[in-house]
């Protein structure tokens, strides 16, 4: 009789946690709770950038990430946590020393970033160069420098002056900005061929045929370094680089991003006529031993025997560029993500629907991660022959948009998921969570599911300082990371996916794209 009492209070227990639905209240502020008093976001935070360092695409740090991540979701409790490849993508690259000093006409150090998967200065040494600075309007006037520029410090002339600033760095949404997105119409469907200003495209394929005869002309002329101008002010250097990471690219010389202060100082003495040397040891390490793109797996199991076999997805790119460590650009995201699967655990939650977290490879060259992810195991947008997981999947929800609170979501078009999300963003209103907008967002991995009909939603979050001074550039450290802004976004995503995992229904889905064809950029 006891034994039969114990079984009977284990299936009540059982049942009770089987039978939250979307929307309880006790469990929104259970998560608040854990997510605001107890929440270790920074913690991730701080192992993804200070302690594992840039996670460029395939290189160590991104595999020490990785490893980091994929221990850490096994600690909580999660299930079939993997490293995954996604397949090839080509050349690790890793920056070893980046060292820049003017010598002549007097010393100076000067801020530089090498271009991922560029080369090193000659013979793993300092050694010294003069500068010629390349002046040519066209491809024609570039061979003019042809046998000029072996073992020389070659830069192209800037007419750019800087220009003080005098808007602050970083911004929140106003009300007004966020009533415009609320009261957006949905975007109508393009007619005919994409247009454009034609004096501005041929501009642009001018710049591309400079770009690729200069490139050619450096890997046969080897001079010693190349130096370009950061966009960046006051200090910050936004760097990133090529597509040298395929395995077919031929080693091209070192190139370093300056500082725009120390660029254009630089070009005006050399433009002078005043003799200029530079010092310099650049350092980088390569190897194709694998090359091979990884993403992170993990699971929270499902429960329901009719809806276990149902996924929800949140993911956010695990790689970064090398100027930083990475910060805003997506440690946030992907620190957000994590925590929010803690959330969950944390609260001995038994979902419906299977959970299931990504963090992401090789996004910063292509969404490569997410989109060869979707290809395997979803479907394939250029024929949309979609696999079985394509029905399974309720949603994926994204966060890529730096260190800022989240503010609501894009839609992505999908005007039918409006009363819902509504409905599980109001307990976050007093939090500054409300607007709901039918715009899409671009560039970052919600478009991967999105391409093959899966519901993909990137959230709305405050800009902050992320295209003023972070993104992509030496600035994008732990210290430009907002704390109680993170734990906000960790709460809300954690109360999305729970509420996902909960509802009867899946959610809400568009009309199933057309094929986009083979070869043809899907985002």
């Amino acid at each position: 009789m006891r034994k039969f009492s114990l079984l009977a209070l284990a299936n009540l227990f059982f049942c009770a946690a089987f039978a939250q639905k979307e929307g309880d209240e006790a469990f929104i502020n259970k998560l608040k709770e854990e997510g605001f008093q107890h929440s270790q976001v920074m913690d991730h935070a701080f192992y993804l950038t200070d302690v594992n360092g840039p996670r460029l695409t395939a290189s160590p740090g991104f595999m020490r990430a990785a490893t980091w991540a994929k221990q850490k979701l096994e600690s909580w409790g999660l299930q079939n946590v993997q490293i995954e490849s996604w397949g090839e993508f080509g050349k690790s690259w890793q920056q070893e020393r980046c060292y820049v000093a003017m010598t002549k006409p007097y010393y100076v150090p000067l801020m530089a970033q090498s271009v991922a998967w560029a080369g090193s200065t000659p013979g793993n040494k300092i050694t010294t160069a003069d500068i010629v600075l390349v002046k040519a309007k066209d491809s024609v006037e570039l061979m003019q420098y042809a046998g000029k520029l072996k073992g020389k410090v070659v830069m192209m002339w800037r007419p750019d002056t800087l220009k003080m600033g005098f808007k602050a760095d970083a911004n929140r949404f106003s009300d007004e900005e966020l009533e415009k997105m609320a009261k957006a119409e949905p975007a109508q469907p393009r007619q005919g061929p994409r247009q454009g200003n034609p004096s501005m495209l041929q501009a642009f394929r001018d710049r591309m045929i400079m770009t690729r005869v200069f490139n050619n002309l450096a890997i046969q002329e080897k001079p010693a370094l190349i130096i370009s101008m950061g966009r960046g002010t006051e200090g910050t250097i936004f760097v990133q680089g090529g597509s040298n990471y395929k395995k077919e690219s031929p080693l091209g010389p070192a190139n370093v991003t300056l500082s725009s202060d120390d660029y254009l100082r630089l070009q005006r003495l050399v433009n002078a006529g005043i003799p200029v040397e530079l010092e310099m040891d650049v350092r980088t390490k390569f190897s194709d031993k694998d090359p091979n793109g990884y993403n992170v797996i993990a699971e929270i199991p499902g429960t329901d025997p009719k809806l276990k076999d149902e996924v929800v997805m949140l993911g956010a790119h695990l790689d970064s560029w090398q100027g930083a460590t990475g910060a805003t650009d997506n440690a946030a995201g992907s620190a957000v993500m994590m925590e929010a699967m803690r959330l969950l655990k944390q609260s001995n939650f038994k979902p419906r629907r299977t959970i299931r977290i990504a963090l992401w490879g090789g996004e910063e060259q292509g969404l490569f991660g997410s989109r060869n992810y979707v290809k395997t195991h979803v479907g394939d947008p250029a024929t949309m022959q979609l696999q079985p997981a394509q029905e399974k999947i309720s949603a994926y929800y994204n966060v890529d948009n730096g260190t800022g609170k989240i503010r609501g979501v894009y839609l992505q078009g999908n005007e039918a998921v409006r009363p819902i999300f509504a409905k599980w963003l109001e307990p976050f209103k007093e939090l500054g969570a409300s607007t709901l907008t039918i715009s899409n967002t671009g560039g970052t991995d919600h478009l991967s599911f999105d391409a093959v009909g899966v519901p993909g939603f990137q959230f709305i979050q405050d800009e902050i300082e992320y295209d003023t001074r972070t993104h992509h550039s030496n600035m994008d450290t732990y210290d430009h990371l907002l704390p109680e802004d993170l734990k906000q976004a960790s709460t809300i995503v954690a109360a999305f996916v729970y509420n996902t995992s909960q509802r009867d229904e899946k959610l809400p889905r568009k009309e199933l794209p057309k094929p986009r064809g083979e070869g043809r950029a899907a985002f």
